[in-house]
């Protein structure tokens, strides 16, 4: 990418090489962001990951902790800022992006009218409905709404028993980048009695397969939550080509006990 133009222009070709890059299934590794602190988050978008995904479904993240933390990954100056969304849900879609969200990821999606309708909500007319105003994401986009249409990604997130179903319907869905695999509630939907139900390994296994299968049929990105960089690097050689690792609120716990352990003596 050049280095010239002014600071839009620069951040736009950023954004917009991001999303060539998902969409061609090149590999891409993200990072998940749990906690609302700016000062660590910044530090994390420094790391090199393509991407820091902000949980606004599960994580303690109110709308002004998303933007604090959209300012620390701008500020980090390595990464970009997605965000799985709480639910597939205009107002929710369009304020992650409006604060400068590069994509959005997209829960419980369960039909292909469902990612219709997520695609409809992160889009400008006439590819969708979603209103005008970008806000921060103006400093990145610019005012064409074409622009952000063309460099705004949208995942669907396939974790239920009804998604799975659907996937191959889902995955060709026009508009739709790429399919993210749940595997705490793949699990549970597969028919684990705990998100982490090891009777049901191979079952779980089988949806995966299908789910990714469903990705490359139609040359979209295949995208996984994983629990660590060696799972990551595990499910990108089984053809994955997006994942995220773990999250800081996970990382902080394991780091701290392990620190803990090493004090007390103990293995």
């Amino acid at each position: 990418m050049s280095g010239g133009g002014t600071a839009v222009e620069r951040s736009r070709e950023r954004v917009l090489d991001y999303a060539r890059r998902l969409r061609s299934r090149e590999t891409i590794v993200g990072y998940w962001v749990i906690i609302d602190s700016p000062v660590s988050t910044e530090r994390l978008a420094r790391l090199g990951y393509d991407y820091v995904c902000f949980d606004a479904q599960h994580g303690l993240l109110d709308y002004k902790g998303l933007l604090s933390g959209m300012q620390a990954v701008d500020a980090g100056g390595e990464s970009l800022g997605m965000v799985r969304v709480g639910a597939n849900d205009p107002f929710l879609i369009g304020q992650a992006l409006d604060a400068g969200a590069a994509g959005v990821i997209v829960p419980l999606v369960n039909t292909a009218e469902d990612a219709a309708r997520a695609v409809s909500f992160a889009k400008y007319g006439p590819e969708g409905i979603r209103s005008y105003g970008p806000m921060r994401s103006q400093l990145r986009i610019g005012p064409n709404p074409a622009d952000s249409n063309a460099a705004t990604v949208v995942l669907a997130m396939i974790e239920t028993p009804q998604g799975l179903e659907n996937v191959e319907a889902i995955a060709a869905t026009p508009g739709i980048d790429g399919l993210y695999i749940g595997p705490s509630d793949l699990r549970l939907a597969v028919g684990g009695a705990t998100s982490t139900d090891p009777a049901v390994d191979d079952v779980f296994e089988a949806a995966v397969a299908r789910i990714l299968k469903a990705a490359e049929d139609a040359g979209i990105a295949a995208g996984f939550h994983t629990p660590s960089g060696e799972v990551a690097s595990k499910r990108l050689g089984q053809g994955f080509t997006l994942v995220t690792v773990s999250s800081d609120l996970i990382h902080l716990e394991q780091a701290a006990t392990a620190h803990l352990r090493a004090a007390r003596g103990e293995s």
